[in-house]
């Protein structure tokens, strides 16, 4: 019977780790100090060169880091349709964009769930497109070969590039997912802003709080 107690405890914790809840946002919003290394993350480190990527846009589009006239940096967002988090920030992911992309500083949206879910294809991202009118790119990762390249974790996760692509920023959004009147820090918008001075960001990584990306199933 005890072991019985044991495995039955053991089969509830690994549900809760691979299950797509993620950081849950407390009352007071989250702390996000990172808690891993970048090599243990794997994937870009702050000021190496991103590699440029081509990407279907939800407007049936191509969308490269080099199409875009006239950028000073790029906001890359790894996000998606059905995850908690990544909805709770659409509504200031377009208010960046909005705000940020005439100064130089677009946001691209890439989603790097599986094709395979349909919850997160193709299709169900031109809804939400629609749905929500992302005034930004929605790019779907196609094979899955763009996020783990820039150690992208959860959606939503953040890499702010330079104009050279050199990445200055990783991490979250803001310091509240829950509650954006709440917001004491936006560490994205404060990034954008230090780089436009010349400056580094400081910090230049936080945690990302959100769902794991789902990677496609061999």
């Amino acid at each position: 019977m005890k072991n019985l107690i044991l495995c039955i405890v053991a089969i509830g914790l690994l549900s809760s780790v691979f299950s797509c809840k993620g950081d849950r946002p407390s009352r007071g919003g989250h702390s996000p100090v990172q808690t891993k290394t970048l090599e243990e993350i794997g994937g870009y480190k702050i000021g190496e060169i991103a590699t440029d990527f081509n990407l279907k846009n939800v407007d049936g589009s191509m969308v490269s880091l080099a199409s875009i006239d006239n950028a000073k940096g790029y906001i890359v967002t790894f996000t998606c349709n059905g995850c908690p988090f990544s909805k709770m920030y659409e509504d200031r992911l377009i208010k960046l964009h909005n705000t940020y992309a005439p100064k130089g500083y677009p946001v691209i949206a890439i989603n790097p769930n599986s094709s395979g879910n349909k919850k997160e294809g193709y299709a169900a991202m031109q809804n939400r497109a629609k749905e929500k009118a992302f005034p930004f790119p929605y790019l779907v990762d196609d094979g899955q070969k763009v996020y783990p390249k820039y150690g992208a974790v959860r959606t939503p996760h953040v890499f702010l590039l330079d104009k050279e692509r050199k990445v200055q920023y990783i991490g979250t959004i803001d310091d509240n997912a829950k509650s954006p009147e709440d917001v004491k820090v936006k560490y994205l918008e404060n990034a954008i802003v230090a780089i436009g001075k010349g400056e580094k960001p400081n910090p230049s990584i936080t945690k990302a709080i959100g769902c794991p990306i789902k990677a496609r199933r061999i």
